[in-house]
């Protein structure tokens, strides 16, 4: 159907939930019946497929989807040629170095001539070149953890959140070596100029609820005399909205701050005397 634009989503998950949830806050409507294994959203043309993770860069790459949500490290591990178009910053986890408590370790040097196991080779193959070390790679699929135990392995690298499952086989996480979240991919070419419009408006809609998250919106009153002051600390997309109260020499100030900036400016807020000082969280966002 060249009309619709089809993605791949993994089935279930965390990745799958908040897959979804950035396509709704986008205004796209869809069922939530979980035994479908495609559906078409009511208000936008967008079909999806549910689909396991490791199926996504295929599905993209053979034309089966035309893009797809899937976390990086499944992209990279794949190395097909695809197109990230968007980080999209969720499911944030980590590839980490893991060795027995009695193994020494003071860096990648001291994986020289060991066996490692791990399920991401072509990730572990290519930081290990770039930083000439030379080791044998045990592939697995699963129970990475148990691999050292077993005689299997001397070290492993392997996906991890917590570190309570490397603690229970008696391994411990020396060194982070790749770092992975969610990304939405494509092919180079979707081949269609009208799936190529209906992506843009897809992307406009998704940069504006990822530009959202990053910035609340704030509300105060403030002496007038402080104006100016305040408003070179907050700025805003052009400049802060203000009005005056009917109480003479104070106004009203309203702009949007960004999120990794707001409790910096909060106390300078209210050093200068800001008074009644509201903040909420923003929707969808645009320059």
């Amino acid at each position: 159907m060249s009309d619709v634009l089809r993605i791949a989503i993994q089935k279930k998950g965390r990745l799958s939930e908040k897959s979804l949830a950035i396509i709704s806050q986008c205004g796209i409507k869809f069922g939530s019946d979980e035994r479908v294994l495609k559906e078409q959203a009511t208000n936008f043309p967008l079909e999806f497929l549910y689909v396991r993770d490791d199926d996504i860069p295929a599905f993209v790459h053979d034309g089966v989807a035309d893009i797809g949500i899937v976390g990086r490290n499944e992209a990279d591990e794949q190395g097909l040629d695809l197109v990230v178009l968007r980080d999209l910053g969720f499911s944030q986890c980590r590839l980490s170095v893991a060795v027995p408590h009695a193994l020494p370790y003071t860096g990648l040097q001291s994986l020289e001539g060991l066996r490692i196991a791990t399920s991401y080779p072509k990730i572990l193959t290519r930081i290990l070149g770039e930083n000439g070390v030379s080791a044998t790679l045990v592939e697995v699929s699963g129970s990475v953890e148990l691999t050292p135990a077993v005689g299997i392995a001397d070290a492993i690298c392997d996906l991890v959140s917590t570190g309570a499952t490397l603690a229970m086989n008696g391994l411990h996480e020396v060194e982070t070596i790749y770092t992975s979240t969610a990304v939405m991919i494509a092919r180079r070419e979707l081949g269609d100029r009208e799936k190529g419009r209906i992506l843009e408006r897809l992307l406009l809609r998704i940069d504006a609820v990822m530009k959202a998250a990053s910035y609340k919106y704030i509300m105060f009153n403030l002496p007038v005399e402080y104006v100016q002051e305040v408003s070179a600390l907050i700025g805003g997309l052009k400049s802060p909205t203000v009005t005056p109260l009917l109480e003479t020499g104070w106004v009203s100030v309203q702009s949007v701050v960004a999120e990794d900036r707001f409790w910096d400016v909060f106390e300078q807020l209210k050093a200068l005397g800001a008074q009644g000082i509201l903040v909420t969280p923003i929707e969808k966002m645009t320059e």
